[in-house]
């Protein structure tokens, strides 16, 4: 049975594991790195020792995906570089931001970051596209979003765009986007 947002159970004879950032392995419904071990996964990258050494711990390859398991099932939160912000000690997705961002019928498109923040580490910002006939985010906008998400999720800033940033394959560059907000 398919589960929205899961990637579903392992494939017979791999072995997955999600870890904390000291490689401890984390308890169900904790977010972690996931971790994979298995006939099928690549021994080394080609000509590139250091690469490969730096992939693997302990015989496990690193993913840099960020997943939640829940009874077995796999949740991808998202790249730990670019899709997790940390937050005042809160792992966050920003996959699951721009998921709820989306359904708002004004919004064409939107790409969700951390952003440095003194007090918090990273705070949440969001670079929205609007729909072509709406100019500014509407007073309804933000108490909407809020009574959606919780309270460490809300996005503190906001970017209004013509377009996201995008590389060659069609994919919003995530460190385009951060540079935006850091020249507000």
């Amino acid at each position: 049975e398919r589960v929205p947002g899961s990637i579903g159970f392992p494939l017979d004879g791999m072995r997955v594991r999600l870890v904390n950032e000291e490689g401890k392995i984390v308890k169900r419904g904790t977010p972690g790195e996931i971790q994979v071990q298995g006939p099928n996964v690549f021994k080394e990258y080609w000509e590139k020792p250091e690469s490969t050494k730096e992939s693997y711990i302990d015989g496990w390859f690193k993913t840099g995906d960020i997943a939640v398991e829940t009874e077995g099932r796999y949740r991808i939160l998202g790249r730990n570089s670019v899709d997790i912000i940390k937050s005042g000690g809160h792992k966050i997705s920003a996959l699951e931001i721009e998921e709820v961002i989306r359904k708002n019928p004004i919004v064409k498109d939107c790409g969700v970051v951390g952003v440095p923040d003194q007090e918090w580490g990273e705070i949440v910002a969001a670079g929205i596209v609007l729909n072509e006939s709406i100019e500014t985010l509407p007073e309804t906008f933000e108490p909407w979003l809020k009574g959606l998400l919780p309270n460490f999720q809300w996005p503190r800033k906001y970017l209004l765009l013509n377009e996201l940033p995008r590389n060659v394959m069609g994919k919003v560059t995530k460190k385009e986007l951060k540079n935006q907000f850091k020249k507000l």
